[in-house]
C-alpha cells in the first residue's frame, strides 16, 4: 500500500493506491486500522486502484470504515435513485449545473458520520467533485460573521412539491402521520396547506464540533438553501412564489433574513479551499462528513458516481 498527498490537491487529502485486488475482504481486514487513522487524521480518503469494484465490494468497503450503511436515506433535499440496498446515485442535477460545496444532511439534525463515493463512470469532461476541509472554511470565515452564525443558528425553510422534491419523496412515505412524527421527534415544525402542500421549518446550529477530536467545523447549508443560491433563477421564484413558498430558503435562526454580502463570504471560503477531485474509473472517495464538504462541477457526457452513508450521528 502507497499512501501519498497528490500536489494537485489542497488539504489533506490521502490517496492510499492498491493495485488489482483477487480478495477485497482480506485487504479490508488487513488495512482496516490504517483507512480508519487516515481518514481521522485527514477527513478525506481516496482508495485508487482497485479493478471492477463491484456494488458489493463498495458496500463491504463502507462497512469495514463506518458500520452498516445507512438505510433509508430520510429527510432528502435532492432527487436520487436507489441502486441497491443502502446504495444511490449521486445527486440527479442536469449536468450543466453546479452543486456547491456542502455536508450531507447538514440541514438536517441527523447526519451521516462517513459520506462514500464510487466512481462506475467518468464524464467525458468536467464532473470533478470538489472537497473542501470544513476547519479550515470555519476558520476562513471571519471571527464576526462566525459569531453571528452561532449565536443566532439558522431556520431552513422548505415548501414541497411546486419545484423539487415532494414530501413523499423527502419522507419516503406517502402517510401524513408518519411524516408528522419524523417533524415531532426531531423538533421540525410542519404546516399542511391547501392541496395536501407541506410547509416546514427547522433552526439548527451553523457549526458543529467533531466528536472525536473537538475541533470546529463550518457545518450547515445556509448558503445553497436560500434563494440567492439560485442567481436569476430564485429572483423568479421569488416574483413567483414570494418569500413564504420558495421551495427552499434560509433565515437567521430568530426568523431575520439573512444579508447577501454574508452568504458570499460563506460562498467564497468555500472557494479558497476547494480542491477538485478527478475522477478516474473505480475511484472511491470517503469523507469524514464533518470534517469534509463535497460538491459537483458540471460536466459533458454520461456520468456515474454512486454515494453510500454510515454512522449516523445527530441530535
Amino acid at each position: 500500500m502507497i499512501v501519498s498527498e497528490p500536489p494537485s490537491l489542497k488539504g489533506g487529502i490521502e490517496v492510499l493506491a492498491q493495485g488489482a485486488t483477487s480478495c477485497l475482504s482480506q485487504w479490508l481486514e488487513a488495512e482496516r486500522e490504517s483507512l480508519l487513522k487516515a481518514l481521522t487524521r485527514s477527513g478525506a480518503m481516496l482508495l485508487r486502484g482497485f479493478a471492477h469494484l463491484s456494488l458489493n465490494g463498495f458496500e463491504e468497503v463502507a462497512t469495514c470504515i463506518a458500520g452498516q450503511p445507512l438505510e433509508p436515506y430520510e429527510n432528502r433535499s435532492t432527487p436520487r435513485t436507489s441502486v441497491k440496498e443502502r446504495i444511490f446515485t449521486s445527486t440527479e442535477y442536469p449536468p450543466s449545473e453546479t452543486i456547491p460545496l456542502h455536508n450531507e444532511n447538514s440541514y438536517s439534525s441527523r447526519w451521516p458520520a462517513f459520506i462514500f463515493f464510487l466512481c462506475v463512470k467518468p464524464a467525458d469532461a468536467g464532473g470533478e467533485t470538489p472537497i473542501a476541509d470544513s476547519r479550515r472554511v470555519y476558520e476562513t470565515i471571519s471571527p464576526r460573521t462566525r459569531a453571528l452564525f452561532e449565536s443566532k443558528g439558522i431556520t431552513y425553510v422548505r415548501n414541497y412539491g411546486d419545484l423539487g422534491l415532494s414530501w413523499q419523496e423527502t419522507f419516503q412515505t406517502d402517510r401524513r402521520e408518519v411524516v408528522e412524527e419524523y417533524c415531532r421527534r426531531y423538533g421540525i415544525r410542519w404546516e399542511w396547506r391547501e392541496d395536501s402542500r407541506l410547509c416546514t421549518r427547522q433552526v439548527l446550529p451553523a457549526t458543529r464540533r467533531h466528536p472525536l477530536t473537538g475541533e470546529p467545523s463550518w457545518f450547515n447549508q445556509a448558503h445553497l438553501f436560500h434563494v440567492s443560491n439560485l442567481g436569476r433563477v430564485g429572483e423568479e421564484l421569488l416574483e413567483l412564489f414570494g418569500a413564504e413558498r420558495v421551495p427552499r430558503n434560509a433565515l437567521f435562526g430568530d426568523g431575520s433574513a439573512i444579508d447577501i454580502e454574508l452568504l458570499e463570504e460563506i460562498r467564497s471560503a468555500y472557494e479558497v479551499h476547494a480542491a477538485p477531485v478527478a475522477w478516474r474509473e473505480n475511484d472511491l472517495l470517503a469523507l469524514d462528513n464533518v470534517l469534509f464538504a463535497h460538491g459537483r462541477r458540471p460536466f459533458s457526457g454520461s456520468r456515474l458516481v454512486l454515494v453510500a452513508m454510515g454512522g449516523l450521528r445527530g441530535e
